[in-house]
């Protein structure tokens, strides 16, 4: 027999190799390859939400997401709110949730619920999730190294102003600490509480509830990150809600500003943010559904991606931004629902 003979595949090993199950494994892992290359070293900020955050299953697969993208050599950072738990906590103390223009009202008593819910219990358990694999989250709030400072925010309602009490506009973030913690290979989880920028009320104890969604966009605006995404319970922004199920896949940010007027409250604050995040610099801001496990890594690192993918005006490598609802491999060319703030 000839060596060559002897190299050729039999009949019987050919359909072993058909039926081998580890190939998708290996499909899949080829497909994100690009996608790999075009995001290492880059900074991605994952705003963590909504059903993930109390579905046990959904919990883990955020944070092994997390993990992937962090082994995988990008520079994740998570901004989180805590919506579910903060409602539960209020009511355990007998304190009523409002909600006005898709912000939560949040009086003295309430802010301490808000504080000791987002610092105490859903960083912690978020943490605890990224460290059982090894030393690579460390928790903290906007409080900390002053990383966030805010003022006094009004909801505007009917064209007027509103007093919600404790809730804040972010004013100022100063990013050493977080690109201190980048270089140094760790996961920053973040609290989207803030300091007064008034200093008397801050030596007082004063801080605010921030809307997750806004310090998420603060967040990667000020980072320069490659990628905003932000985790929610629909499927992405609705083309003709409630007439129609159709998610709108990409957005230009012209396009999204037309649009924000008509949108439902809840979905507000999510939209102001990727527009925010996007003119500010972030290369992309994406709205995914949370409540699909490993959403993180199907947005990043697939063809298809999931969601709702918001692209500044004139998208590089393009000469203008697209909304023709495609979706490109690096280096080619080619709602409206209600939601509630931490």
């Amino acid at each position: 027999m000839s060596i060559l003979t002897s190299l050729t595949p039999t009949p019987t090993g050919l359909a072993a190799a058909r039926k081998h199950t580890a190939l998708p494994k290996a499909d899949a892992l080829i497909e994100a390859l690009p996608w790999l290359a075009r995001h290492r070293g880059r900074t991605v900020v994952i705003k963590f939400g909504g059903n993930a955050m109390v579905d046990a299953r959904l919990k883990t697969a955020f944070a092994e997401d997390i993990l992937f993208l962090h082994h995988a050599g990008l520079r994740p950072v998570v901004v989180h709110g805590g919506g579910p738990q903060i409602s539960a906590q209020l009511d355990k103390h007998g304190l009523v949730s409002e909600f006005k223009a898709g912000l939560r009202v949040t009086t003295d008593e309430a802010m301490d619920v808000v504080r000791m819910v987002l610092a105490g219990q859903v960083q912690r358990e978020l943490v605890g999730m990224l460290n059982r694999y090894g030393p690579h989250a460390v928790g903290m709030t906007g409080e900390d190294a002053r990383l966030m400072t805010a003022d006094k925010k009004y909801a505007r309602i009917d064209g007027e102003s509103v007093d919600i009490g404790r809730v804040g506009e972010v004013a100022q973030i100063d990013t050493g600490v977080v690109r201190a913690l980048l270089e140094d290979g760790r996961i920053p989880v973040i609290s989207s509480i803030a300091r007064s920028t008034d200093d008397r009320d801050a030596d007082d104890g004063g801080v605010f509830n921030v809307n997750a969604d806004t310090a998420a966009a603060a967040m990667a605006a000020a980072l320069g990150a490659e990628i905003l995404m932000i985790l929610t319970d629909v499927e992405g922004l609705y083309r003709d809600w409630p007439h129609s199920d159709e998610v709108i896949s990409r957005l230009t940010a012209t396009e999204l500003g037309e649009l924000l007027p008509g949108l439902a409250s809840g979905m507000i604050p999510k939209m102001q943010g990727c527009l925010h995040a996007v003119r500010g610099g972030v290369g992309s801001a994406r709205v995914i559904d949370g409540r699909v496990r490993h959403s993180v890594l199907l947005e990043i690192f697939s063809d298809e991606g999931i969601g709702t993918t918001i692209v500044p005006d004139k998208a590089p490598g393009t000469g203008t931004g697209t909304a023709s609802g495609t979706r490109t491999a690096p280096g080619t060319d080619s709602g409206l629902t209600e939601g509630v703030a931490a």
